[in-house]
């Protein structure tokens, strides 16, 4: 199995067990992931808001805090970025958050169905 169609296969699932009484979409939709992360060494927690598009086949697109993101990769379950130097790992199956600024701080976190 490819790797985009995994992950899009598990988000179809996140967003299957997130609507109550509704029908997921048959081919494409978006799952949307807040994620609580705490960055070091200043222990800030920022809420950080990650909407993924899908259809069946793949991740179509990727936004965190409403912006945009021009690449991505797939990694399994993993979404790989960065946004203005801060290199992002998004595990959807493990919902989790976890990234690198430029060396000067790093962040983990949970994330939940927004």
């Amino acid at each position: 199995m490819k790797p985009h169609h995994a992950l899009a296969l598990g988000l179809l699932g996140i967003a299957q067990a997130g609507s109550v009484g509704a029908q997921a979409p048959a081919g494409a939709g978006d799952v949307t992931l807040v994620c609580e992360a705490v960055y070091l060494p200043a222990r800030a927690t920022w809420t950080r808001t990650v909407r993924i598009g899908y259809d069946q086949q793949r991740v179509r697109s990727v936004r965190i805090d409403d912006v945009p993101v021009y690449t991505f990769s797939i990694r399994e379950t993993v979404i790989l970025t960065a946004i203005d130097n801060e290199r992002i790992q998004i595990d959807t199956a493990a919902q989790t958050w976890t990234s690198d600024f430029r060396g000067q701080a790093t962040a983990m976190g949970r994330c939940e169905r927004g």
